[in-house]
């Protein structure tokens, strides 16, 4: 499926919100001016008619892991849980530049899901099986057919990890971050949402069970409702409030190679190898690969885990072994230890957490959206995110995704 022509960009995109000082007091205070926080604003107000929202942002708008990720858009997980709220999400995707009125480049060129062992194969098509039992488009292809999909792609059979097949969603694909980011922040803007950037949370002020306000370096503001949408810094405000969550935060590096010719088709995941690839909308080589092992909150990675995500890179591509690395970058990732996401309720009443998305968070931006302003407005969970809440730790029922989040996407 192909997405519709965009619609023009605005002729000055810097000045398409305002800059407020902050207001004493707000209905919803929404911490973190990411995708996750742009989009629970939207949805408040379009779903919910709540107007009265700041998002704080400790940077530039949508300058954390929005604005350094690879963009790929899916829904095949593995789950029931974890299908629902990312097909939620991807059929939002399908409507959202018209939601927007803003151009955000979303390119369904599907995402193939490569096979390298015999495990891989049986692994692959049982998830094939689970997603077509959810409603989600999945089809298993033979190598000959993953061939003609992707022409650029080395089938042979002589390679370290031979290609045996692969998983096949055809909406899946990839939409430009910055735009996606621009558009929400236009709108939440337009309906009188205020965007404060520069804008750290350096505490909470609390009475028993319930936040009452919160210190940042632009003043106190006091709140009826809060929503942590922080990402990788989340565990660092949960400190300041006393609680505990099963988090870690850890590098994810990406990179781009110089401008190329179209050439690549889709886009190609392999976990055995460890690395995806796609193309983007100007032609550059966007790669990932899996996060970096240790913990930390530095934006740069290992260097080791790069050459190993460019020698994977060459082997699945032989074409690309000449292509130029133009520009390499890391963000900071919150993992889980089922690799599933923290959406829910808290030990405070009017404190909402979200967090734990690892390396999916972007493609979960819409749905997500729409579910926490669902949960912000009626402090009831919606259906797609209530496996998701914090206290499946305390119960094991866990949401066990790590074969479909071992490479970054």
């Amino acid at each position: 499926m192909s997405s519709p022509e965009p619609v023009g960009l605005p002729e000055h995109p810097d000045v398409l919100w305002r800059n407020p000082e902050p207001k004493r007091h707000y209905d919803v205070v929404i911490v973190g001016g990411g995708g996750h926080g742009l989009a629970t604003a939207h949805y408040l107000v379009r779903n919910h008619g709540i107007t009265s929202v700041a998002v704080l942002e400790r940077g530039w708008l949508a300058g954390g892991n929005m604005a350094r990720n690879t963009t790929l858009i899916r829904s095949n997980y593995l789950w029931d849980a974890s299908a629902a709220i990312y097909e939620h999400a991807l059929q939002l995707w399908e409507g959202l530049e018209d939601d927007l009125g803003y151009p955000i480049l979303f390119s369904q060129r599907g995402v193939l899901n490569l096979a390298h062992t015999e495990q891989d194969v049986r692994d692959s098509v049982r998830r094939v099986e689970a997603n077509r039992l959810n409603g989600i488009d999945a089809e298993w292809l033979e190598p000959d057919d993953v061939a003609k999909l992707c022409p650029i792609l080395n089938v042979s059979g002589d390679i370290r990890y031979p290609v045996l097949g692969a998983t096949h969603q055809p909406r899946a694909g990839i939409a430009k971050h910055d735009y996606v980011a621009w558009g929400f922040a236009r709108r939440i803007d337009e309906a009188g949402v205020d965007l404060i950037q520069d804008c750290e949370v350096t505490g909470f002020d609390t009475d028993g069970d319930t936040v009452t306000g919160i210190r940042t370096t632009r003043g106190d503001i006091g709140c009826g409702r809060v929503a942590l949408c922080a990402a990788g810094h989340t565990s660092t405000l949960l400190d300041r409030l006393g609680i505990r969550a099963p988090l870690q935060s850890h590098p994810l590096q990406a990179l781009v190679s110089e401008l190329l010719e179209p050439v690549h088709p889709t886009v190609v995941m392999s976990n055995a190898v460890h690395v995806y690839v796609s193309q983007a909308h100007k032609g550059e080589l966007v790669m990932g690969a899996g996060i970096d092992s240790y913990t930390g909150y530095g934006q740069r990675g290992a260097f080791h885990v790069i050459e190993r995500q460019m020698a994977a890179a060459v082997e699945l591509f032989p074409v690309f072994a000449r292509a130029h690395l133009l520009r390499t970058w890391a963000g900071i990732v919150d993992t889980t230890p089922d690799a599933s996401p923290i959406v829910g309720r808290t030990p405070f009443t009017n404190l909402y957490l979200n967090c734990g998305w690892g390396t999916g968070g972007f493609k979960a931006t819409p749905g997500l959206g729409w579910c926490l302003a669902h949960l912000i407005a009626h402090d009831e969970p919606h259906p797609y995110i209530a496996p998701f809440g914090l206290d499946r730790f305390v119960t094991g029922a866990l949401v066990d995704e790590h074969g479909a989040a071992a490479v970054a996407h």
